[in-house]
């Protein structure tokens, strides 16, 4: 028996979310004496196959002519190899969530989404999980004999474990029921749901034409932007920057705030962060209660002020 992992690739490549899911299961398969093999899609290179081994993988079964698109492919192939498997990981990313459910439904299999916690105990396999837009943690308890389990992005630290990893590649093809006529993909941006850093902006940025010092702040910080909902609808920033209960829900270990009054629905989707910073005119602004740190001030003096001592340290 192996513990399965969805193993997600973006454009050929594994990002932190995927090593998090590996390293999720390799914790998992210790205490349940079994092996991790991974499953994956996609047109992905031997060398980039072979990086799942570093974080545990025994083994990974490759089908490039499959689209991570057709999530009703995806689901047959994981359930065709998850048929002896007491646990299925994914990362809970957007196309997971897409697939899970289908490979749950198929097995007959219990689902736990958002989870935040290891197994501990094999005799009775209890996970903690956010709830109610992470206001809350759930303890929850599996009742099947298999399990479906999504984690929560910067949840687990990354457990090297440097096995040597056996690569299958299977040819197989389906019948897809959709048509993928083209791509838009964000390219050369650190994605949003693994950042460690995130340096938002909203509306008390006055314009577009002022995300210069938001954009430079990010570069010295190596964060990625993000932003209210406010300014993504007038169209000052693309949509998928939004973060929020409508849009991103993030975790990162600093999360900056500038010029964001803190809406009940932008918290919702930022309060996971580790640290959170809120820089804003308003001394009465909502986010300072939630901040962990606040600078009552004008974002145009404040950040200017703040990269010119980031770069001093830097320099010194």
């Amino acid at each position: 028996m192996s513990i399965i992992v969805y193993a997600e690739s973006w454009e050929g490549k594994f990002r932190k979310s995927t090593y998090e899911a590996v390293s999720y299961a390799k914790n998992m398969s210790e205490i349940l004496q079994q092996e991790v093999k991974s499953i994956t899609v996609g047109d992905i290179s031997e060398e980039e196959l072979k990086k799942l081994g570093i974080y545990g993988s025994s083994s990974v079964e490759s089908y490039p002519n499959i689209s991570k698109s057709d999530g009703k492919s995806v689901a047959e192939i994981i359930k065709e190899h998850a048929q002896n498997s007491k646990f299925i990981v994914f990362s809970n990313t957007f196309n997971a969530k897409s697939i899970a459910p289908r490979v749950s439904a198929k097995l007959k299999a219990g689902i736990i989404t958002n989870i935040i916690s290891n197994l501990e105990n094999n005799n009775e396999p209890v996970f903690k999980r956010q709830s109610f837009s992470s206001k809350a943690i759930e303890a929850v308890k599996l009742n099947t004999n298999q399990g479906v389990l999504s984690i929560a992005p910067n949840s687990f630290e990354l457990s090297e474990k440097q096995l040597d990893c056996k690569i299958s590649v299977n040819q197989k093809t389906t019948e897809s029921d959709l048509n993928i006529i083209g791509k838009d993909i964000n390219k050369g941006k650190i994605s949003l749901s693994e950042a460690e850093v995130i340096v938002s902006a909203g509306r008390g940025l006055k314009g577009p034409e002022n995300w210069n010092m938001i954009e430079e702040l990010a570069d010295i910080l190596g964060a990625a932007t993000a932003c209210s909902k406010p300014v993504s609808d007038i169209g000052w920033r693309p949509h998928s920057e939004h973060v929020g209960q409508t849009g991103k829900a993030v975790a990162p270990n600093l999360y900056i705030a500038i010029g964001i009054s803190g809406a009940i629905q932008h918290l919702a989707g930022v309060n996971s962060s580790k640290v959170m910073v809120a820089i804003n005119t308003d001394p009465e602004a909502p986010f300072f209660k939630a901040a962990d740190y606040g600078v009552v001030g004008d974002a145009f003096e404040v950040v200017p002020k703040l990269i010119e001592e980031i770069k001093s340290l830097r320099n010194n």
